[in-house]
């Protein structure tokens, strides 16, 4: 079986930058601990806004620059990235939060999803996969994913879930 690790936003910025989450920082050395020993191919998504950020239709509604490429909280938190690179992990730069192009993961047999935020980008990109490939499994792992709150990680998991989405717990 065929099968894909994909680890959402795990950037400084989102855990302790700007935006930062305490959720999302108890939830990088689990994450770094998983990936590991993961079977399968790891991706990792980095959010990646240019300098006019707030110019954009997302920074008009989320007015706090973030992830800017090239900056420093654009990077990927060290632990998972020293991790990413040690398993020659695909990269991916996305825009905004969900990413169109995930022909990369064609012929694989399950995705799993893991990272930040539930509530934005896990959700807005399972739910594009599961679209995109509904025969595969798509699944989410709730554990190593960090919602904006508790209440917005639940509702998020609830969402998936109706929608066919695994839910799990390592």
């Amino acid at each position: 079986m065929k099968k894909a690790l994909v680890i959402i936003d795990m950037q400084r910025d989102f855990v302790d930058g700007s935006l930062a989450n305490l959720m999302a920082a108890a939830i990088v050395q689990p994450i770094v601990s998983y990936a590991k020993t993961y079977d399968g191919d790891l991706f990792a998504t980095c959010d990646t806004h240019e300098q006019n950020y707030l110019e954009t239709a997302e920074g008009q509604r989320l007015p706090v620059v973030h992830c800017v490429h090239g900056t420093l909280g654009w990077e990927i938190v060290p632990p998972i990235l020293e991790v990413l690179k040690t398993r020659n992990a695909h990269i991916i730069n996305k825009p905004t939060f969900g990413y169109l192009d995930w022909d990369c993961l064609q012929g694989y047999d399950e995705i799993e999803l893991v990272g930040t935020c539930t509530d934005i980008c896990v959700v807005s990109n399972a739910l594009i996969l599961k679209a995109k490939f509904p025969n595969t499994n798509i699944k989410v792992n709730a554990s190593l994913c960090a919602g904006t709150t508790a209440e917005n990680h639940a509702a998020a998991l609830a969402v998936m879930q109706c929608c066919q989405i695994d839910v799990m717990n390592s």
